[in-house]
């Protein structure tokens, strides 16, 4: 019997998950969405042949709702969150699970109390072709002990309304995730560089930026964020270990030999980019709520990129090296 998926957002993210539960995958049903906007989502709603719930809560409360995902805007995560772990419902939440280190602490201790695990935080490189191949190289030991890691965020462009604590918190993040997951250890410190700001930077934004984190074993991150680097979407990673290094693959794409020149397209959207890690991804939840239990990316993973950020950002502020603390992770996690 298929699970009965209730989606809470139906903006552009929530009705792309929309449409691969509905054409992409199997073993789930979207039987009721949500959204601020009522008009959005009765159409949405009468397009799936589900149902428009009148808000969240209702919707995490229904019968006809076995398992929910959260894609509304992301102040709203810790409320819906924590209702579903109320409810008892496992439940997948779009990065960010919430806008504070404070917020993402209230969630674990409710899953905590819970005493089981309901709850997948959507880190979707985790779940990319390219990512796994490089954890495949560190698990294996095909490079030894890892290092240093260099990685690369550039975005062709971004709004005006694109601040320089955003390319921590909306951009950078998921390298914070991936790269703790891939080198399997917690960060203890952050700094951030500023280089030579690009002319193509709105006024209020410092563009690029470097950002730099040492983990508890010693091995050092460094991430260039560059927003508006015009010529495309790319994505960069390389892993230096004592015997070898890694480096993320390129995107698949046609060689081209054409007026004279030869070479290959680059992407300009990152959702073309990570389309195919957001197909497996929302499988794999789909698989453990079947099988009972979450497995993807915890609470503790959202908890640990939150504080993460939080140290960023003060580095950014400060221009000091920043000490990152977590805690005790908790026994439902380890």
């Amino acid at each position: 019997m298929a699970i009965r998926v209730g989606v809470i957002g139906t903006g552009a993210i929530g009705q792309d998950h929309i449409r691969r539960f509905s054409q992409a995958l199997s073993g789930a049903v979207v039987t009721a969405v949500s959204d601020i906007d009522d008009v959005r989502a009765r159409k949405v709603a009468k397009d799936i042949g589900g149902r428009a719930a009148a808000t969240g809560r209702e919707l995490i409360a229904a019968d006809d709702v076995d398992a929910v995902v959260v894609t509304s805007i992301g102040s709203t995560h810790e409320e819906y969150v924590l209702a579903a772990i109320a409810a008892g419902k496992t439940v997948f939440c779009e990065k960010p699970l919430a806008t504070t280190a404070a917020a993402c602490k209230r969630i674990i201790d409710a899953e905590v109390k819970h005493g089981k695990r309901l709850v997948q935080v959507g880190f979707m490189r985790r779940y990319d072709a390219g990512y796994r191949m490089l954890k495949n190289a560190v698990t294996t030991g095909r490079i030894g002990t890892p290092l240093m890691a260099h990685c690369a965020h550039r975005n062709p462009a971004v709004g005006d309304n694109y601040t320089t604590d955003m390319a921590i918190t909306d951009t950078v993040i998921h390298e914070i995730d991936v790269m703790r997951w891939l080198l399997d250890d917690e960060y203890v410190s952050a700094q951030i560089i500023y280089p030579k700001k690009t002319s193509k930077a709105s006024s209020h934004l410092a563009d690029p930026q470097i950002v730099l984190l040492e983990t508890s074993s010693g091995a050092r991150i460094d991430v260039e964020v560059f927003v508006n680097a015009v010529y495309g979407y790319d994505i960069q990673c390389e892993l230096v270990g004592e015997t070898g290094i890694a480096r993320l693959p390129e995107p698949s794409n046609v060689l081209m030999r054409s007026q004279g020149q030869l070479g290959v397209e680059i992407l300009t959207d990152w959702k073309q980019r990570f389309i195919g890690a957001y197909d497996v991804e929302l499988q794999d939840w789909i698989n453990a709520v079947t099988a009972g239990k979450a497995t993807g990316p915890s609470s503790w993973d959202g908890y640990a990129a939150a504080v993460t950020a939080d140290a960023c950002v003060k580095a950014q502020i400060t221009g000091k090296i920043v000490e990152i603390k977590l805690g005790e992770k908790p026994a439902l996690y380890r």
